[in-house]
């Protein structure tokens, strides 16, 4: 794991991505810090977090799409097949990799708030919080980006289809809100994500009768309950989008809460998605 993780931090920057990124955060917590807290005279750095967020909708692509998906094109993936460590070992150690790629800037921006300290009353409790939870979200998201390269062959692809799942993240609950309250649109909707994730099932795994078993079980499933118990439906699909949204969880942090619940939802996500690209290595590893 340690080798594969050397390998890729080299690889980061030995290429531009990681002064790129580096310079991409840093620019922009600059320019937010200028506006909110020097020109607006307010002293909470946490206010630049939230407003620069939006930037793993351009970080989190540049960061993942050559992961996976440009040793599967170059197949360079069999060096990997054939090293003496388990699969598991390689995707955590290119997972580790990228969350250093994401920690340097960060520690650069993590002396914002001594800075800020010499201008005004800083809440560091509240600063740094927000910073760990800011990290998190980042590492959630690299995590969602990592499966997604490891399920593509094109880094082009990879980088499309994250950027295009990190937009459908990041306007979730605005997204949510365009769907009717009505218990109809519930449950059309959550049909919908049903099927989707069957479609990923079979993708995955190739087995058509396991998607096809899960797509039939996941609507009936709804129907039953839609029959038992109709008005539980209505608004549901929003509350559920609000509820598993991604980047709303971090609104607690800039509020001055340090919600756990948040931090143990984005390692749970983290874990979930590494584990998913293990078993997509691991399904290419013995289908080849």
């Amino acid at each position: 794991m340690i080798a594969v993780f050397k390998r890729e931090l080299n690889g980061y920057y030995k290429s531009v991505t990681g002064y790129l990124l580096a310079a991409v955060l840093l620019i922009f917590a600059g320019i937010y810090c200028m506006v909110y807290n020097l020109s607006g005279y307010c002293a909470n750095f946490e206010y630049v977090l939230d407003a620069m967020s939006f930037i793993f909708l351009i970080a989190v692509p540049i960061i993942s799409m050559r992961t996976l998906a440009e040793e599967k094109k170059s197949k360079t993936d069999q060096l990997l097949y054939s090293l003496p460590i388990s699969m598991t070992s390689v995707v955590i150690g290119k997972y580790l990799a990228m969350l250093v790629v994401l920690a340097v800037p960060m520690a650069i921006m993590a002396l914002y708030p001594v800075i800020l300290s010499q201008f005004g009353a800083v809440s560091f409790a509240t600063a740094y919080g927000a910073l760990i939870a800011f990290f998190l979200l980042g590492g959630c998201l690299l995590s969602i980006g990592l499966f997604i390269s490891s399920i593509t062959e094109s880094q082009v692809a990879a980088a499309v289809i994250t950027l295009v799942t990190m937009l459908l993240l990041y306007f979730m609950s605005g997204l949510a809100g365009y769907v009717s309250s009505e218990s109809s649109s519930s449950l059309i909707a959550l049909g919908i994500l049903v099927l989707l994730f069957a479609v990923l099932l079979y993708y995955m795994s190739k087995n058509m009768l396991v998607s096809l078993a899960v797509a039939i079980v996941g609507i009936g499933a709804l129907m039953l309950w839609y029959q038992a118990d109709s008005p539980a439906f209505s608004g549901l699909f929003a509350e559920i989008m609000n509820s598993i949204s991604v980047f709303d969880r971090f609104d607690s942090f800039v509020d001055g809460v340090f919600d756990l619940t948040a931090i143990v939802y984005y390692a749970s996500i983290s874990g979930v998605f590494v584990f998913l690209t293990v078993q997509a290595m691991e399904k290419r590893r013995w289908s080849e």
